[in-house]
């Protein structure tokens, strides 16, 4: 299995670390890795005051090993939902979907954690979902593991023994499997994500519908004809900050086909007109309802709760419409010292909040554009430069190269060995 070897070259043999930490005793594992930790909480409503009606956390009245931590949580977070009745091979199937997710999701928090990090493993129940938290990064990027087939397990000797008794999944198929039976359900997409000082990976699953009806009503009773008028694309984005305190352009994505040049319009629009906030800039710009505060990173979970009362609404007589305000074709002419209308133009035009960003595009667009005409390698050249690390839509890609009728089609196929590595 793994958990005991020996050293091939000087006879020594005993406990390897992964044997330890799914077999072994508390003093012993923390002697080896002071800043072990494993907490679950079984928390009554949603919200963030941290308060539990049942806590399993390492209390010196259990092993404390990561294997007896599985067996005891696992038994929590199932213990009430509720079974479909299916027959298998003419026995009773006791499992669904929702078991095999929060199993692999548990399984995967553990064999992915950094037992030597500076925050605790930590699972959640809730009523309105199941949090997983491990300490450390992920290995690769979160939509490769979203999308599944690639794997990159920090602790593989613990995952093997996992897989022994049927647990865990091989080539990367365990996070894809999570989502797929969220969506099956026709619950809100999972949310997996990292977060820094501490180093940490958060996966959150709420038993939500997309949009669902307590939100839109509560959405009502606050902001009223405002919250009518907007577009679907509007609501959805107001219903997701609502539900999740904390959303981005990503996530959004996540969760609709939206077009980013649509999704963009649709941002700037609602906080032009008030209904969101936002703070960070270019990718990291982030967005929330008036009132409510941005999560710090040491806030495990989107655990704030909404109070739509403390919403902050434009003043009486602002016009408030579900479409972004029209853009020119034109590229806005912006200095260094930009007013905060042309700042909000190039936002429009290109998903941009950062003046700098903007400035950035404009260099290495300079190549196209400051030309009548321009080789078409070099144009294609330049579009893959421009998109090399952000979604452009054609319509910004046209304005930055100062060109109409762009395609591009075809330019899959790199050019040079630079851009093929």
């Amino acid at each position: 299995m793994g958990g005991w070897r020996k050293d091939r070259d000087t006879g020594e043999e005993g406990l390897t670390l992964a044997g330890l930490l799914m077999f072994g005793n508390l003093p012993l594992i923390t002697e080896a890795l002071p800043n072990y930790l494993l907490d679950y909480q079984e928390r009554p409503e949603a919200k963030k005051e941290m308060r539990w009606v049942d806590r399993l956390t390492l209390d010196g009245t259990w092993s404390g090993n990561i294997f007896d931590f599985y067996r005891r949580v696992i038994r929590k977070l199932t213990d009430d939902l509720k079974v479909p009745f299916q027959i298998e091979s003419d026995q009773r199937k006791d499992d669904s979907l929702v078991h095999i997710a929060l199993r692999e999701a548990l399984v995967n928090t553990l064999v992915h954690a950094d037992f030597s990090g500076r925050v605790s493993v930590l699972v959640v129940k809730r009523p309105d979902m199941f949090g997983f938290r491990n300490p450390g990064l992920m290995r690769i990027p979160v939509e490769q593991a979203v999308r599944g087939g690639e794997s990159d397990c920090r602790n593989r000797t613990i995952h093997h023994m996992f897989m022994l008794i049927g647990l865990g999944e091989r080539a990367g198929s365990g996070i894809p499997k999570i989502f797929s039976s969220w969506k099956i359900q026709h619950w809100r997409t999972p949310m997996l994500y990292e977060k820094t000082e501490p180093d940490q990976t958060l996966m959150e699953l709420r038993m939500f519908d997309l949009i669902p009806a307590e939100v839109v009503e509560a959405l009502h009773k606050s902001l009223g004809t405002k919250f009518e008028s907007l577009g679907e694309l509007e609501q959805l984005i107001l219903v997701t900050a609502s539900i999740e305190s904390v959303i981005n352009h990503s996530r959004i994505m996540e969760i609709s086909d939206v077009h980013p040049h649509d999704l963009t319009h649709a941002f700037t629009g609602l906080v032009k007109q008030g209904l969101l906030e936002s703070e960070g800039a270019g990718r990291g710009t982030v967005y929330f309802l008036p009132g409510t505060d941005v999560p710090s990173p040491e806030d495990a979970f989107s655990f704030q709760v909404i109070d739509y009362k403390k919403i902050k609404l434009p003043a009486e007589g602002f016009e408030v419409s579900g479409e972004a305000p029209e853009v020119s074709g034109e590229a806005p002419e912006v200095s260094g010292e930009a007013p905060e209308v042309a700042h909000q133009e190039v936002f429009a035009v290109y998903g941009i909040s950062d003046i700098k960003e903007h400035h950035e595009l404009e260099k290495i667009a300079a190549l196209v554009s400051s030309k009548k005409r321009a080789p078409k390698e070099d144009v294609e050249k330049t579009i893959i430069a421009l998109c090399s690390s952000r979604y452009l839509s054609l319509r910004a890609l046209e304005t930055l190269l100062k060109r109409s009728g762009i395609s591009t089609k075809g330019l899959s196929k790199p050019y040079g060995k630079e851009q093929e590595t």
